[in-house]
C-alpha cells in the first residue's frame, strides 16, 4: 500500500497494521493523493514521525501545502508581522528566532510523548535548557547576566546577555508556551524560575559560588514549596515548621506543602517555614536540598504529570542554619517581593498558549470542509475568529506597555506601584484566555476536548486557564489588590 502526501510517496503496507484507524481505512485509499484527507485528520508533525517510511516522489510534483505557522495572520506578536513598534529591536528579532529553532529542534520533537505518557524532563534536556542560555534569558534582567560568559553558555540568537531585557524574558516565555501541551511547558521551568532568583537574591554568597551556576547550567533543578493544604492565597497562615537544634547548628523542618510545581524531581526546594509566632511576622525562608526527611509524591490534576506537581513531607528535616535565605523571620515579605514578577511571567506562558491555540483554530477554519465549503466561510467562526483576536492583541498590547513600564522603572516589577497593575493585568489575561478557549473549543469541535492531535493545543488552552486562574494569586485576590493598591493614592477630598 503506497500513498502520496504533498507530492512524497509512503509506503504504508507494514504501518498499516498499526494505524489507529484501523487498515481497511489505508486499503481503500492506497494508490492516491491523500494530501486533503490527511490534513483534515492529521498535524503534519505525523509525517515528520514517520518520515522513514518514505520512499520516493510523484514526478513533477511540488508541495502542495506549506507547513508550519509563518504568513499566517496574527501567528506572530504583530512587531514580527510587520507592526512598526518602539519596542522591539534587531536583538529581539534575532533571540525570537533563535527561541524558535531551539524549540523546533529540542523541545517539539518529544514534547507530545513526554506529556501524554507524563515522563519527567531528562536531565540531558535541563543541561540543554542551561547550557542554550534558554533558563538564564527567562530570568530575565538581572546580575546573572554577567555569569553568562563565564559559565560558558549560549545565548539563543546569539545575542550578548547583557542586553537582556524583559522583552527578550517574555519572547522566550511565549515561545516555549507555544508547544500548547502546558503540563510540557511547565516541564521547563515552572517551579524553577520562581525559586532560583530568590537563592541569588537573598541566598549567602556560597550560594551564589556554588549552587546558583549549576541551576543556570541546568545541572540542579529548584522549586518554590509555599502552598500547604493548609495556606494558598494566604500565605501568612503556613503551619509547617522549623525549629533550632539544641546546639543552634540546624533547623528542624516538619510539615507539608502541596501543588508544589515540579518539586517531584528538583533537587532543591525554596520553603516557607514558621520560626516565630502566628502571622506573616513568623515566617522564614530556607534552601532545603532534597535528602534525608524529605519525600515527594506526584499528585495526579487535570493536566499532565511530566510537570511534576508534588506533595512534599517534610519529617525532621535537618536544615543546616547558613541555609537561612535573608533573615529569620521576615520570609513574608522575601516571598512577596517576587510574587509581582511570577504573576507577569505566568501571564506571559499564557499569551504564548493563547496564540497557539488562535493559530491552529485559524489554520484549522481555513482547511476543514464542512457542508462542502471551507469552515471559514460560516459567519459564525467568522465572528468567532474575530473577537478571540481582539481579545489576544488586547492583551498583548497591554502586555507591552506594562512590559516597558517594568523596565523603566526604578525598582522594576518588584516596586509597590506596579503590584497594581500586574495583579489587574493577570486578571484580564486569564479571563481572555477563558473567552479564547471557549471560542477555540466551538472551532474545532471534538478536536478541541481531544488530549492529542489536531485539537491539542486548544486543549491544552482549555485546561491552563483555569491553572493560571489560580495559582500566583487567584483572579478574586488579583481584582481586590489592583483596587485597593489604587485607593492608596485616591484624593481623600475628591467628590462627584
Amino acid at each position: 500500500m503506497w500513498l502520496a502526501i504533498n507530492g512524497d510517496v509512503y509506503d504504508v503496507s507494514k504501518f498499516a497494521q498499526l494505524h489507529p484507524g484501523g487498515a481497511k481505512v489505508l486499503e481503500e485509499i492506497a494508490g492516491r493523493d491523500v494530501t486533503e484527507e490527511f490534513y483534515e485528520l492529521h498535524r503534519h508533525d505525523v509525517l515528520v514521525k514517520y518520515d522513514r517510511l518514505k520512499v520516493g516522489r510523484l514526478q513533477g510534483e511540488h508541495k502542495q501545502v506549506s507547513t508550519g505557522c509563518k504568513g499566517v495572520p496574527f501567528a506572530e506578536i504583530p512587531a514580527f508581522q510587520g507592526q512598526e513598534s518602539p519596542f522591539y529591536t534587531e536583538s529581539h528579532r534575532r533571540f525570537m528566532e533563535g527561541m524558535q529553532s531551539f524549540v523546533a529542534s529540542e523541545l517539539m520533537p518529544g514534547a507530545a510523548a513526554c506529556d501524554l505518557k507524563g515522563e519527567y524532563p531528562s536531565r540531558e534536556l535541563q543541561r540543554k535548557l542551561g547550557q542554550s542560555g534558554v533558563m538564564v534569558s527567562r530570568l530575565g534582567p538581572g546580575p546573572w547576566s554577567s555569569e553568562v560568559e563565564k559559565l560558558g553558555l549560549n545565548m539563543p540568537g546569539n545575542i550578548n546577555a547583557k542586553d537582556v531585557d524583559y522583552f527578550h524574558e517574555a519572547i522566550a516565555h511565549q515561545e516555549i508556551a507555544r508547544v500548547g501541551l502546558p503540563g510540557f511547558v511547565d516541564s521547563l521551568g515552572a517551579g524553577y524560575l520562581i525559586s532560583a532568583p530568590a537563592i541569588h537574591h537573598f541566598g549567602t554568597e556560597e550560594m551564589r559560588k556554588t549552587i546558583f551556576p549549576s541551576l543556570l547550567r541546568g545541572e540542579k533543578w529548584s522549586c518554590l514549596a509555599i502552598s500547604e493544604p493548609f495556606a494558598g492565597s494566604d500565605v501568612a497562615q503556613i503551619k509547617a515548621t522549623a525549629k533550632k537544634s539544641d546546639d543552634g547548628t540546624h533547623y528542624i523542618v516538619n510539615g507539608v506543602k502541596k501543588w508544589i510545581t515540579e518539586g517531584a524531581y528538583s533537587d532543591y526546594f525554596v520553603t516557607a517555614v514558621r520560626t516565630g509566632g502566628p502571622g506573616n511576622k513568623g515566617i522564614s525562608l530556607l534552601l532545603i536540598e532534597r535528602g534525608d526527611g524529605v519525600s515527594t509524591s506526584q499528585m495526579k490534576t487535570t493536566y499532565s504529570t511530566c510537570a511534576g506537581t508534588a506533595l512534599v513531607v517534610l519529617e525532621d528535616v535537618r536544615v543546616p542554619v547558613s541555609n537561612l535565605l535573608g533573615k529569620e523571620n521576615e520570609g513574608f515579605k522575601l516571598i512577596m517581593y517576587n510574587f509581582n514578577h511570577e504573576r507577569w511571567f505566568i501571564c506571559q506562558v499564557l499569551l504564548g498558549q493563547m496564540r497557539a491555540a488562535l493559530t491552529d483554530a485559524f489554520m484549522w477554519a481555513r482547511q476543514r470542509k464542512v457542508f462542502g465549503k471551507p469552515l471559514i466561510e460560516q459567519p459564525v467562526i467568522r465572528n468567532k475568529l474575530a473577537s478571540s483576536i481582539a481579545a489576544l492583541e488586547s492583551m498583548q498590547s497591554y502586555s507591552e506597555v506594562l512590559t516597558y513600564d517594568m523596565g523603566k522603572s526604578k525598582n522594576g516589577p518588584v516596586g509597590d506601584r506596579l503590584a497594581g497593575p500586574i495583579a489587574m493585568f493577570k486578571y484580564q489575561c486569564t479571563r481572555t484566555a477563558w473567552k479564547i478557549a471557549d471560542d477555540t473549543v466551538q472551532i474545532l469541535g471534538g478536536r478541541g476536548v481531544t488530549h492529542t492531535g489536531m485539537g491539542s493545543k486548544i486543549e491544552g488552552l482549555k485546561n491552563f486557564a483555569k491553572y493560571a486562574a489560580v495559582y500566583g494569586g487567584s483572579e478574586e485576590i488579583m481584582a481586590d489588590l489592583a483596587v485597593k493598591q489604587a485607593m492608596r493614592s485616591f484624593p481623600t477630598t475628591a467628590r462627584l
